[in-house]
């Protein structure tokens, strides 16, 4: 068992980690881009990564703390389920309301790998292997669906 501190030493090298991997791997667009704090340019939408002891998870998260406007956001990515799932390749989890880590109700899209434990090194091999490639189909979605999201500006 790891102190908070440790725990929170580990996390940080392994973010750091994954950005360094990441930084030679331009955008969809060719731009230079910051994976680990993925900019969407819209307010309350974000690309998120996570990972602990038992599992990895990616997701777009809406979190609007209007419960109609995130429904309005969710519905738009509903529009476009098919466009996302042909650039990930592959199904992901689709909850309209889920509490988050901070007990706030969110809506959720995201995909996560049971049985990695990021505090073992010889296991971040996995994760980057898991988080690279859906965060890559991730920015390839968005630089085309960025435009009907512009409204929630």
């Amino acid at each position: 068992m790891y102190t908070r501190e440790e725990a929170a030493a580990i996390k940080e090298t392994f973010w750091k980690t994954f950005g360094q991997y990441m930084s030679s791997v331009p955008s969809a667009e060719g731009q230079k881009i910051n994976w680990i704090n993925y900019k969407t340019g819209i307010k309350y939408l974000n690309f998120k990564t996570d990972a602990d002891s038992k599992h990895a998870r990616i997701a777009i998260e809406l979190s609007h703390p209007d419960q109609g406007m995130r429904a309005l956001m969710f519905e738009q990515f509903t529009q476009l389920k098919k466009l996302l799932e042909s650039a990930l390749e592959e199904r992901w989890n689709w909850e309209e309301d889920v509490l988050n880590d901070y007990d706030k109700t969110v809506s959720r899209i995201g995909y996560e790998l049971e049985g990695v434990n990021m505090f073992r090194k010889e296991e971040w091999s996995r994760l980057i292997s898991f988080f690279k490639p859906r965060l890559i189909a991730l920015d390839a979605f968005w630089a085309d669906a960025q435009y009907g999201f512009e409204l929630f500006k």
